[in-house]
């Protein structure tokens, strides 16, 4: 058995740790790694404590673009091979080579490469991957969710190997992680539930489980990880210029002296794509800093939840929630538009913005969102669980809040592909001529939510997971013992998963 990770960012980290776990914990000893971002890879090569029989630089690879020549008769082959169905979502799913982003602060979004530079690197990683795969042969690829152009290739070149793919998948219970052979669904989650759809409700494993999590729920409701509580989110102007505060000042001049001395001392980081430049976290921060001087207190309009409504969450940007999930509904206001001109003329849409984009979001994107006649764009801090509770629909693109929704029992629509929409309760919009018509039939009064189903798939997703707050890891770190006590559980998983 041997195992391929994806190892990309700050999840180089985890995902080694749980590597780690697989050797000590289940025998797991052969393994190999594809590696974004230097420092990540620079920490795999000086560890100990796992034996990679090989590490593939995302950067390296990138660079060798540069003096790689146009082969569009290989392009062709390639996307005949494995386009999906072509190889622009390849392409656009990139934050940063697409859309600059992440380099660059939302909402930046000038690619500074040119269309033949990015097929040139489609080239360059596709030869790079199939190499590495023909040379490592791993039996499993493991990844947390993907959102890059080296990754996605990478999987779904392996999975059209027959090389099994795992993906950690987030399912929306607090401190409950699990796995799938699909990066939109929760495969194995599906499975249990037709495998015990002719079983009694009462007796179907983990249903006093998912009984009491569904009723805990819509009696108490909390965000599926401390990462994401609103609490820890800023709103107001004064918030936002904490850092003028004496000790705030002296963090951040010290965070851009390590990011100059980095720069100076570190010539092959700073010729990374990947790389912020130091000038750049000044420059973005100064531009941030000013809108939020202004304010956006007077673009929040007032509302009475006693009418009735639809919400729409706004997304974080640029997310995979949005680029690889969604692909071809990644214009919000697009979305809102479409949504606000297929509601019923006496209903109102609710559009709230995602805690984290407040600071980030320019004044120009929420004046275009209340050009709509029936669009109430309502304050950040908000509950959204209130709006939620007291929205006679729901919709999102592929947003955690329809998740929420089916949890309190309401209509949803989506726009993207999620694993929720395997509910009945939930719609999965398609075509915009279609949409007037499936917001009519959740509204109506012939919608019956089937709380059979919810429970049904809940108990399939408390069978099929591991306790684990990952993301607090993911985000925060934490100290041995408590990487050892999250990530073992889901370690196990992972290892069933493997020798299934």
């Amino acid at each position: 058995m041997k195992v391929c990770f994806i190892l990309q960012r700050r999840f180089a980290y985890v995902g080694h740790e749980l590597a780690r776990c697989l050797k000590d914990e289940h025998g797991i000893n052969e393994v190999c790694a594809f590696v974004q971002t230097r420092p990540s890879y620079e920490f795999l090569l000086s560890q100990k404590s796992v034996a990679y029989s090989a590490l593939l630089l995302d950067e390296n690879v990138q660079r060798s673009y540069k003096t790689e020549q146009l082969d569009l008769e290989y392009l062709r082959s390639l996307e005949k091979e494995y386009g999906i169905p072509n190889l622009w979502p390849y392409i656009n799913t990139d934050r940063i080579i697409r859309f600059s982003q992440l380099v660059r602060e939302y909402p930046y979004d000038t690619p500074r490469y040119s269309h033949e530079e990015m097929l040139r690197m489609v080239q360059v990683y596709a030869k790079a991957i199939i190499a590495f795969l023909d040379a490592e042969k791993p039996d499993v690829l493991f990844s947390a969710p993907i959102g890059a152009m080296s990754t996605t290739l990478l999987y779904h070149i392996a999975k059209k190997r027959g090389i099994r793919t795992l993906v950690m998948s987030f399912t929306g219970i607090r401190d409950r992680i699990t796995v799938s052979e699909s990066y939109d669904r929760l495969s194995f989650v599906e499975e249990v539930v037709r495998r015990g759809q002719r079983t009694p409700l009462e007796r179907i494993p983990h249903y006093s489980e998912a009984r009491t999590y569904i009723d805990e729920f819509r009696a108490r409701p909390r965000v599926y990880s401390e990462i994401h509580d609103e609490k820890r989110r800023k709103f107001t102007r004064k918030q936002h210029f904490d850092f003028l505060r004496p000790s705030h000042i002296f963090h951040v001049f010290r965070f851009l002296g390590v990011l100059w001395k980095e720069w100076f001392l570190n010539p092959p980081f700073r010729d990374d794509y990947s790389y912020v430049h130091p000038s750049s976290y000044v420059i973005d921060g100064i531009r941030r800093k000013m809108r939020n001087l202004i304010g956006l207190n007077d673009l929040y309009d007032s509302f009475d939840l006693s009418i009735p409504y639809a919400f729409f969450p706004l997304h974080l940007e640029p997310e995979l929630s949005l680029l690889w999930l969604a692909r071809f509904d990644t214009d919000q206001i697009g979305v809102v538009r479409r949504i606000a001109q297929a509601l019923p003329v006496s209903m109102k849409l609710l559009v709230k913005e995602h805690p984290q984009m407040v600071a980030l979001r320019p004044r120009r994107f929420y004046r275009e969102l209340k050009k709509i006649p029936n669009v109430v764009l309502v304050r950040p801090e908000t509950s959204s669980f209130e709006l939620i509770a007291h929205a006679a629909l729901v919709t999102t693109i592929t947003g955690t809040a329809g998740w929420e929704a089916t949890l309190f029992g309401k209509p949803v629509i989506t726009f993207g592909n999620i694993f929720y929409n395997a509910l009945p309760s939930v719609v999965r919009s398609r075509t915009p001529e279609e949409l007037p018509m499936q917001i009519t039939r959740q509204l109506s009064k012939d919608f019956v939510f089937d709380e059979e189903a919810l429970v049904r798939y809940v108990a399939a997703i408390f069978e099929e997971s591991a306790e684990s707050d990952i993301l607090h890891i993911w985000e925060l770190g934490g100290d041995e013992e408590t990487r050892g006590k999250e990530l073992s559980a889901l370690a196990s998983l992972i290892a069933r998963k493997c020798k299934r």
